[in-house]
């Protein structure tokens, strides 16, 4: 079992930026895939950004790429989402993700095993 606890979501004004943090317990960090996610009201969760356990992957969907990055710190237990250029369509409950069987994966939910259970990013115009 693993917990996972994000930190760091708030109000920011377009063009703003956030760093999100999410730590994990247990040993096995290192080995881990870690992901993030958001769900915005009325719509489906949707894969923002991964990365590989030793940190030299990374992928980002469309929407994200250049603006976000993904970073991990494997003595902390902590992976972070640095969050640039922020738009109002960024605005949704960002989510955390362990996976323990894919190296980077695809952004497929079903690569992850455990959750965290979010934190609030809202981006004013």
């Amino acid at each position: 079992q693993v917990q996972l606890v994000e930190s760091g979501g708030g109000l920011v004004q377009a063009g703003g930026s956030l760093r999100l943090s999410c730590a994990a317990s247990g040993r096995a960090f290192a080995t881990y895939l870690m992901g993030w996610f958001r769900q915005a009201p009325g719509k489906e969760r949707e894969f923002v950004a991964s990365i590989s356990r030793n940190a030299l992957h990374t992928r980002y969907s469309d929407s994200v790429k250049g603006r976000f990055a993904i970073s991990r710190d494997n003595a902390k237990n902590t992976v972070y989402l640095q969050m640039n250029s922020l738009k109002p369509e960024d605005t949704a409950v960002y989510h955390c993700a362990v996976g323990s069987r894919v190296y980077i994966g695809a952004g497929l939910e079903n690569e992850y095993d455990y959750w965290g259970q979010g934190t609030q990013v809202t981006v004013s115009s």
